[in-house]
């Protein structure tokens, strides 16, 4: 697999990922119970930064590999 397709692959699945995850957050107030509504908005927060994370990093790859066709 070339970077480019590999590049396209990741950002599709970090959208999604990130659509999974929103629409996850919800659903949280229907598990009536404070302190495990808590914890998993805790770690609902923690994946999301985390996915985007690795969306920074794609595009400061792209916008490298952009500046070096240039």
């Amino acid at each position: 697999m070339d970077r480019a397709s590999a590049l396209q692959q990741l950002r599709a699945a970090s959208n999604q990922l990130s659509a999974q995850i929103t629409q996850m957050h919800p659903l949280v107030p229907g598990l009536a119970d404070g302190p495990t509504q808590s914890e998993v908005l805790k770690a609902l927060f923690e994946l999301t930064k985390q996915v985007e994370v690795v969306k920074k990093h794609l595009i400061r790859l792209e916008k490298s590999e952009d500046t070096a066709l240039m």
